[in-house]
C-alpha cells in the first residue's frame, strides 16, 4: 500500500572506494576495513557486525537495487543521503558522492524510493564556496522526479546550522546566502526549498554563534522543520560503557514535545535502531569514556525494542503533531556507528521487519 507517512532513512555512503579516501588510505578503501577489524570491548559486546549480504559496493547500481527493493518492500519512502563538500582532504568538490550518483540515481528500480541531501557539513565554507555548492546540487540532483518535496518543495537539510553560520561570518549572511540557494532553485523552475535543520546543529552550546533565541534564528534563516540524526546527540545515557536502549528511547521521545513547542516550526520526530561507534576507536586501547567516538553503547536494541519505539512515533505522527507526517530513522547503514537496517548475520531482516510491521510496506 501507499502509506500516508513518511519514512526517511539516513543513508551514509562510505562503502564503496572513494577517489580521496584511497589517495590517504591505499588502493580500495571502504569503511568495511574498519568493521571487519573490530573488538568486542566488554562481556556480551556484540562486534564485529557481519553483513548477511557480505561487504557491498555501493556505487554498483545492481547493489542500489538491491538495497531500494528492499527498503520499499519493508515500508521506507526515501534514503536521506548523508552529503558531502569540500570536505576531503586531497581536492574540493563533492566527496563519497558515487553512491548516490554512480549507484541509486543509476539503477533500474529508483524511482521506487525517493531520495534527498542531508548536507553533512563538518566544514565550514566560503561564500564563493557555497555557491559553487549549491550550483552543483541544483543542477545534478533536482531534476529527478523522485526527489523529496515537501508541499511541492525541495527538501534540504543541514546538519550542522552553526558550522554553516559561522563559516559565511554570521547569521544575517548565512540568511543572505540560503536566500541565493532559494533564487537559484526557483530560477531553475522548482517551487522552491523546504529547508530542514538538524537538532544537533541548534543546541545550545552553540549561542555564541546562534543567539540566544532560537525562534528568531530559525525565522530569519527560513528554516520550514526540525528533526534530528541520533538520539545519542540529545539522550546520551549516564552507563558506560553498555546503557539501555529501552531507557534511551524514553529520554529520547520525551523530547520529541518538548523540541516540537521549542522550536517552533514541525519537528519530525526521530527513531535510532541503534548506537556503537567503537569500530572507530583505537582498537589497541581500553574503551574509557570521552569524546566522540568514546561514547556509551546501546545494548539490547533488539528488533522488538526498535518496533516499539516505531509504534510510539506512528503515534506521535496520528496525533497531529507534525505536518507532514514524516519520521527520520538512523540508519540504513551506519555499520561503525551501530546503526542500521540492512540485514546482519544475527536478526537477518528483523530491523527492516519492524518498519513493515508498524507503517506497512510500499508497491
Amino acid at each position: 500500500m501507499n502509506q500516508p507517512y513518511e519514512v526517511a532513512v539516513y543513508y551514509f555512503p562510505q562503502w564503496h572506494p572513494d577517489p580521496q579516501n584511497e589517495e590517504i588510505r591505499g588502493a580500495g578503501w571502504s569503511e568495511w576495513v574498519s568493521l571487519r577489524e573490530a573488538k568486542p570491548r566488554f562481556p556480551g559486546h556484540q562486534q564485529p557486525k557481519v553483513p548477511l549480504w557480505g561487504e557491498l559496493d555501493e556505487s554498483d547500481p545492481e547493489v542500489s537495487r538491491k538495497q531500494i527493493d528492499a527498503a520499499a518492500d519493508h515500508g521506507v519512502t526515501t534514503f536521506l543521503y548523508d552529503w558531502y563538500w569540500d570536505l576531503g582532504k586531497v581536492r574540493q568538490g563533492p566527496f563519497l558522492h558515487r553512491a548516490l550518483e554512480e549507484g541509486y540515481l543509476q539503477a533500474p528500480n529508483r524511482e521506487r524510493l525517493k531520495f534527498a541531501l542531508m548536507w553533512a557539513n563538518h566544514n565550514e565554507l566560503s561564500r564563493e564556496r557555497f555557491e559553487a555548492m549549491i550550483d552543483y546540487i541544483v543542477e545534478k540532483y533536482f531534476h529527478a522526479p523522485n526527489y523529496l518535496t515537501v508541499d511541492g518543495k525541495l527538501y534540504f537539510s543541514i546538519y550542522e546550522m552553526y558550522t554553516f553560520v559561522r563559516g559565511l561570518g554570521g547569521i544575517e549572511e548565512a540568511a543572505d546566502a540560503l536566500e541565493s540557494f532559494r533564487r537559484k532553485a526557483e530560477r531553475a523552475g522548482y517551487a522552491g526549498l523546504h529547508l530542514n535543520a538538524v537538532e544537533w546543529g541548534l543546541q545550545e552550546q552553540h549561542r555564541a554563534i546562534l543567539g540566544d533565541d532560537v525562534q528568531a534564528l530559525i525565522s530569519r534563516l527560513g528554516v520550514d522543520s526540525v528533526t534530528s540524526y541520533v538520539w545519542i546527540h540529545h539522550a546520551e545515557p549516564e552507563a558506560f560503557p553498555g546503557a539501555d536502549y529501552a531507557a534511551c528511547a524514553e529520554d529520547a521521545i520525551g523530547l520529541w514535545p518538548v523540541f516540537r513547542d521549542k522550536f517552533g516550526v514541525p519537528y519530525h520526530p526521530n527513531v535510532t535502531m541503534g548506537w556503537d561507534p567503537s569500530p572507530r576507536t583505537d582498537q589497541g586501547k581500553p574503551l574509557e569514556r570521552g569524546e566522540y567516538p568514546y561514547t556509551p553503547i546501546l545494548t539490547e536494541n533488539t528488533p522488538e525494542a526498535f518496533e516499539k519505539a516505531l509504534r510510539r512515533a506512528k503515534a506521535y505522527l496520528d496525533e497531529g503533531n507534525t505536518t507532514p507526517p514524516m519520521v527520520t530513522i538512523y540508519a540504513w547503514n551506519e555499520w561503525t556507528e551501530g546503526g542500521y537496517l540492512e540485514p546482519d548475520t544475527v536478526y537477518g531482516m528483523g530491523y527492516l521487519e519492524a518498519i513493515r510491521n508498524v507503517f506497512g510496506a510500499r508497491k
